[in-house]
């Protein structure tokens, strides 16, 4: 399997962009395995979801980024969950921390979001964990579009946990306004659900459409990244895109 294109800035001041999306389960399981993936698969963006949210969650993920070779952006508990880190090749513009509304009885979800800049290329960023609820969740994926859009930027890449595959109506809401990147450039491996055993893709990275799609999927053959690493770090695999974002 070939590679991925690595983090780039053209002449033209468009930019090769990796973006991770990882499901990181409150950091509950081996936090080294999961910062040896996330180092190994170079990102410039990490869109996380299931970030401590409880007792010192600063602190947990501040530890989890300088050992990936990232800095903190924007979320954690203020998000409910969902967080962005980033490398240091990354100029940001501004960063918002969205609460969704709380339907009683289910879990509170929100939105890490922010814009930032590679060379000349300017990006809104958003992770997110959808709901497990059906009705919810598709509301939750409308809210996602709108708050995408609300950015201001004309190129955007959305990731994280949608609790549903591609057949399901959130998902084809968004992949009907969005690229669904696995589907426009195919890379790596498809499913990443349960991390043993994956028979599902329930985790996804989307892009507008004025974006080019480099490859997207679960990197399974990434140097680095090793299958018992994979099975420690979490309960999902990740999902890792290159873009290239025009300037």
């Amino acid at each position: 399997m070939a590679l991925l294109p690595d983090s780039a800035t053209q002449a033209d001041g468009s930019a090769v962009v990796r973006v991770l999306s990882y499901n990181i389960r409150s950091m509950r399981d081996d936090t080294d395995a999961l910062a040896r993936i996330i180092t190994a698969c170079a990102p410039d963006l990490v869109l996380l979801q299931e970030a401590p949210r409880f007792f010192r969650w600063r602190k947990k993920l501040a530890r989890l980024a300088a050992a990936s070779g990232q800095v903190v952006l924007t979320g954690g508990a203020t998000a409910a969950g969902p967080a962005i880190l980033c490398s240091l090749r990354a100029t940001v513009e501004r960063t918002e921390d969205v609460l969704l509304p709380l339907t009683p009885g289910l879990h509170r979800r929100g939105f890490a979001t922010a814009v930032v800049r590679f060379g000349g290329a300017r990006l809104g960023v958003l992770s997110c964990h959808l709901s497990l609820q059906g009705d919810e969740r598709h509301d939750q994926g409308g809210l996602l579009l709108d708050h995408l859009a609300g950015l201001g930027v004309e190129h955007a890449v959305a990731g994280g946990d949608l609790n549903e595959g591609p057949g399901g109506r959130t998902f084809r809401r968004l992949a009907g306004t969005l690229q669904d990147c696995r589907a426009t450039a195919p890379w790596g491996g498809e499913f990443t659900s349960p991390a043993t055993g994956p028979h599902q893709r329930i985790d996804a990275v989307f892009a507008t459409k004025g974006i080019e799609v480099l490859g997207c999927g679960v990197p399974l053959d990434q140097p680095g990244v090793r299958e018992a690493d994979l099975r420690a770090a979490t309960d999902h695999l990740p999902v890792l895109a290159a873009l290239r974002i025009p300037a």
